[in-house]
């Protein structure tokens, strides 16, 4: 009877085991059949050859790869496709009298004022005075902001005693500081120079600080342990981690000065841009108002672009998105 049990119990182990595969199928919503041409559909997919070709639209942006027409484009003139075209419009308006030309002339007559003006000196008579005062109040904003940026960022009691008075006095327009300058240091060129430099001063200094106080804690021990001196921890590690964000109130500092040297020379003096733009508004000179606002954009630019050859320069260590 014992044998009996365990040749039906092995049968029914065998007929439990044999139905197992199938109730797995069922279980699983599938045939037989049914996975054979789930399979073939899984090979065909994995058979099938990607393309390299990069698509297009938000995915060739994202990939960095350009289309169409930039592609014939040299790079070097990606930046001057829309004022080139802006241009070219704008004489349009004032070749087939869209636009009154006392409102805006056309770039043809904002050439002639150019013209004019430099034959006569006058363009280079302004020119000259404002780049004097612009780079010597730069100079003097940007180098008082970097020191006292430095000192305030590496000096604990400093940071805590200066920061918060120097970031108030930052949120004071600087347009309601003129009349006390004019007041305390008259109409002369200091004042002007000095308001130049203030406007400079606090992009430097705000970025100088965040870039001395945003140094890794951990490589900061790491000197420590290697026993650097203070000069070389401030110039193998602080002054190079903090150098992006110098650079960035660099940037900032150039623009802010260029907008204050145009309030200043509008404002008690005889020479300059600032001063022909307003002389010129008197006499309803709109071309001559044009050309120098034109001047002060393209000295902007050239700003600007000075400092981001800096950046290349200095910063080309950094492995960043560039788009």
């Amino acid at each position: 009877m014992a044998g009996h049990l365990q040749s039906g119990g092995g049968e029914g182990m065998s007929d439990k085991q044999a139905a197992l595969p199938t109730a797995q199928v069922q279980i699983d919503g599938q045939s037989p059949a049914g996975t054979g041409q789930a399979q073939k559909r899984r090979n065909g997919m994995a058979s099938t050859p990607k393309s390299d070709k990069p698509s297009g639209g938000l995915t060739g942006r994202l990939t960095g790869k350009s289309s169409g027409l930039l592609e014939r484009v040299p790079p070097y003139l990606h930046g001057w496709i829309l004022p080139i075209g802006v241009v070219v419009l704008w004489q349009l308006s004032g070749t087939f009298g869209w636009i009154s030309a006392d409102q805006l002339p056309a770039p043809t007559a904002i050439i002639k004022s150019y013209y004019t003006e430099a034959v006569n000196g006058e363009l280079w008579r302004h020119l000259f005075i404002s780049l004097k005062r612009v780079i010597f109040g730069f100079a003097l904003g940007t180098l008082t902001g970097l020191l006292l940026g430095l000192f305030t960022g590496l000096g604990r009691i400093a940071g805590k005693m200066l920061d918060p008075s120097l970031q108030m006095l930052r949120t004071v327009p600087l347009l309601a500081l003129i009349p006390l300058f004019i007041l305390w240091f008259g109409i002369g060129e200091f004042s002007k120079i000095l308001m130049i430099s203030l406007g400079a001063f606090f992009p430097v200094y705000v970025n100088t600080y965040l870039g001395v106080r945003s140094v890794e804690s951990k490589l900061y021990q790491v000197t420590q342990i290697l026993n650097y001196s203070t000069w070389q921890r401030l110039t193998k590690l602080i002054l190079p981690s903090a150098l992006p964000n110098v650079l960035l109130g660099f940037r900032l500092a150039a623009g802010n000065a260029w907008l204050v040297l145009v309030v200043a020379e509008m404002m008690a003096t005889s020479a300059g841009i600032g001063y022909m733009i307003q002389d010129a508004r008197t006499y309803t000179r709109t071309d001559i108002v044009f050309a120098g606002i034109l001047i002060f954009a393209l000295a902007g630019r050239l700003s600007d672009l000075a400092v981001r050859r800096l950046e290349k320069k200095w910063l080309g260590w950094r492995d960043v998105y560039k788009g």
